[in-house]
């Protein structure tokens, strides 16, 4: 007999409004992958409701499986007509079985990573290095060995975009509007520094001061997705109190900024909410602005919105409109692009076939557009380098990018940075 699980948090009751009726089906990768009805959201609700009920066992193997094996992408939220909160759910059920379960050596070893500068500073910054001498780029392709190296090769581009101005350079002013303050992450202040870069200099272009707050950390998202909350929670607190006297607050990932904007949420307190309602996402802050335009970019791009911009923080046009202010550039948004690309954090590290299957339904849609794209836009670290990953293994000649890094080379070839 299952053995009563203790419901000390509310998170389950997101899940009441379900009514089972199915809308949610096509709206999730890993059904329309596996065919598994467990597999599907309205089957992963009727397993965590039995979880809360004691009927499952949080040890129960298949339980652990059909949960674990789901992106997080939270597509099914807006298919959902009862309004039905199951991120929220699911990190309460993932929180259950991390207490109740001993992760694997791999996934301690891997999350352990981010509890601390020191340690991702280290790791990603021994990645920089073996990203310089070429050799990802040599090995990228399928495999479990290929495809991590092809991901490390996508999150640096090799075509001279990123390339910073001039030493000594200034950026042409602007009407003032205002000072932000740059979130700048953990994998994005180190593997893609030059995104955090090209942010600021976009930002200033507009009339933005940035400035950089000491003591930052990462914002915990990858332990609050594994349902290690507690250490979440410490590096959201940490977060809360290091931008204590911030008015406004940039995010240029899109995973953060759905946690930094549920900080309130997670935390329960008012200085929690306080924060939160200080996050914007750079393509926020732009398209309110109004960006300027730079020199004409007459190149085709594809535009595929990353799960935590589309379905967590519900951005949508906002990307759009900053990319249409650029002149020439095409913008496309091509079929299946509301769909999971399959990275959502570390998912295609523990999953790396079904992950690779989900991103087939993405590397299709891309293989057969007309014309080909020279670039997919996607403002998330995680979907660059699996996306650049896939592309890079299928032999695909296009490029990822942040939508910041367009911007930023218009600017510069419009000479913005004088």
């Amino acid at each position: 007999m299952a053995k009563q699980v203790d419901n000390t948090t509310t998170g389950y009751a997101a899940l009441d409004p379900c009514v089972h009726c199915g809308f949610c089906l096509p709206a999730c990768p890993t059904y329309l992958v596996t065919g598994d009805e467990n597999d599907s959201p309205r089957g992963r609700i009727v397993l965590m409701q039995a979880l809360q009920r004691g009927d499952i066992a949080p040890t129960d193997a298949a339980l652990r499986d059909h949960l674990g094996r789901c992106l997080g992408c939270r597509g099914c939220e807006p298919a959902c007509p009862s309004g039905v909160g199951y991120g929220e759910a699911l990190e309460t059920a993932r929180a259950t079985l991390h207490q109740a379960n001993r992760s694997t050596w791999a996934s301690r070893l891997g999350l352990s990573i981010f509890s601390h500068p020191f340690k991702w500073r280290t790791v990603f910054g021994a990645a920089r290095f073996i990203r310089a001498t070429g050799l990802p780029y040599l090995l990228a392709g399928r495999g479990r060995l290929r495809f991590p190296m092809g991901m490390l090769a996508a999150s640096l581009p090799r075509n001279g975009a990123d390339d910073p101005p001039r030493q000594g350079s200034r950026i042409k002013p602007a009407a003032k509007r205002g000072t932000v303050a740059l979130f700048k992450g953990c994998v994005m202040d180190t593997l893609f520094h030059h995104v955090n870069q090209a942010t600021r200099r976009t930002l200033e272009a507009n009339g933005f001061k940035v400035v950089t707050i000491a003591g930052q950390a990462c914002c915990g998202a990858p332990l609050l997705h594994a349902g290690e909350r507690t250490r979440a929670a410490a590096l959201l607190t940490q977060a809360v109190q290091t931008f204590a006297n911030s008015e406004a607050i940039v995010v240029n990932s899109a995973g953060c900024g759905a946690v930094l904007k549920e900080a309130g949420s997670l935390l329960e307190t008012t200085a929690a909410s306080e924060f939160a309602g200080k996050i914007r996402d750079v393509s926020e802050l732009l398209a309110q602005a109004g960006p300027v335009p730079g020199a004409e970019m007459p190149f085709d791009v594809a535009y595929d919105p990353p799960c935590h911009l589309q379905h967590a923080q519900r951005i949508h046009t906002q990307v759009l409109d900053v990319l249409g202010t650029i002149p020439g550039l095409r913008v496309r948004v091509l079929p299946g692009a509301d769909q999971c690309c399959g990275s959502a954090g570390i998912f295609n590290l523990q999953h790396p076939e079904l992950a690779s299957d989900v991103l087939d339904r993405k590397l299709d849609a891309l293989r057969s557009a007309s014309p080909s794209p020279s670039a997919v836009v996607t403002g998330n670290p995680g979907c660059v380098m699996q996306i650049g990953a896939g592309l890079k293994a299928a032999g695909l000649p296009i490029e990822v990018l942040h939508p910041v890094q367009l911007l930023d080379h218009s600017y510069r070839e419009a000479g913005f940075y004088e």
